[in-house]
């Protein structure tokens, strides 16, 4: 089963995120993300709200799939993780120089990465992983403890 999460990760560049506001509203937005093995990487606005959301719960569910035109060809994952602020410099210098080489098509980028000073990149480490394939049967998933 692993095997097979790796390669929905590594076929994918964009998962859609769930954090939870202070009011007690989720919040889903669509990020890019990187991966090594099961742990993701994403990165947002230093002051944006996912980052407000994350300092105070650091709980995230996320979705990773694609559109198809064939019901029982849908396949994704999703996960309940724990997300964490990344602070050393190294390890976010090493998320930004990899996210490019999700876009191999974009290159150059049409803009400049930014520094990890400007960006907060976050580390997305799973506790629950659903293996979300259709072509086992109508919702079929399976359920992988992290």
């Amino acid at each position: 089963m692993k095997r097979k999460i790796l390669a929905l990760l590594d076929q994918h560049r964009i998962m859609t995120v769930a954090t939870l506001r202070p009011d007690g509203w989720p919040q889903a937005t669509t990020v890019g993300y990187v991966n090594e093995g099961l742990t993701l990487y994403f990165l947002c606005g230093l002051d944006s709200q996912k980052a407000k959301n994350l300092a105070q719960d650091d709980r995230l569910s996320l979705t990773i799939d694609h559109d198809t035109a064939d019901l029982m060809a849908i396949t994704g994952l999703s996960m309940a993780a724990r997300a964490h602020a990344v602070d050393d410099r190294a390890e976010a210098e090493k998320v930004l120089r990899l996210l490019p080489l999700k876009y191999p098509e974009s290159r150059p980028l049409p803009m400049e990465m930014p520094s990890p000073g400007q960006v907060r990149v976050f580390r997305v480490t799973p506790s629950v992983i659903s293996v979300l394939d259709y072509a086992k049967g109508f919702g079929h998933t399976d359920l992988v403890m992290c």
